[in-house]
């Protein structure tokens, strides 16, 4: 069932969504109706050319990353002990997230979803202290790739990543990953299954068991 949104900041049980996680369209992308979407692991993507309002997901089957589980290859190994890159947090979260737009003519792309209004959502997220942003520079100090996402509680929703040069996203998710192992962040959630985040680690978890680590008891308060 896909659901049509007000004005009002509310969404439906996403347990009631279609198949693909697809769970309502309408509404808005305010900070307030953002924090609420992703304090129940839902997200909003949708090709900004072709549709006049976001949709919204939610997937019951969640590929996340245990942050103590990233796989961390010989070759990336071999590229982290090289010291070719520095890798900072939130210090060019504009130039991340326009990076992740445009990298590849990814902007240009039929489907493209991360137009401007959902740039302007994220940066409004980032200057609240809500999004985050993991940035790879090279020895010039150029911007060659990075992350960002969303933190919620002890858990980071990831969102989009880019590469200008081999292994620079895979370098900011580790990082990442170890950052948040250091301060017993519980978990990174991917949104998508790729080939690139199996083969570091991710792996599906069923709904229930992602919600009670991103919101505990937020899954029981479903059913009252």
């Amino acid at each position: 069932m896909i659901f049509e949104l007000t004005d009002d900041i509310v969404f439906p049980d996403p347990r009631m969504g279609e198949e693909d996680g697809l769970l309502a369209v309408g509404g808005d992308l305010s900070v307030d109706r953002l924090l609420l979407a992703y304090s129940y692991g839902i997200f909003p993507w949708f090709s900004f050319r072709d549709w006049p309002y976001p949709a919204w997901y939610c997937p019951m089957k969640r590929f996340v990353i245990f942050p103590s589980e990233v796989h961390i290859s010989h070759s990336m190994r071999t590229l982290m002990n090289k010291h070719e890159y520095r890798v900072t947090f939130n210090q060019d979260f504009e130039g991340v997230i326009h990076g992740c737009s445009e990298v590849d003519g990814r902007y240009y792309c039929k489907g493209a979803w991360l137009g401007e209004d959902m740039m302007k959502a994220y940066t409004d997220l980032y200057l609240l202290g809500y999004a985050k942003s993991v940035e790879v520079w090279n020895s010039e100090d150029e911007l060659v790739g990075g992350l960002y996402g969303v933190a919620v509680g002890s858990s980071f929703i990831g969102e989009s990543m880019f590469s200008k040069v081999p292994s620079a996203s895979k370098l900011a998710l580790i990082h990442l990953a170890q950052f948040l192992q250091s301060i017993g962040g519980k978990m990174i959630d991917c949104q998508l299954e790729t080939p690139h985040l199996r083969s570091m680690g991710g792996h599906f978890i069923p709904y229930e068991e992602y919600l009670e680590i991103l919101n505990p008891g937020a899954y029981a308060a479903l059913d009252r």
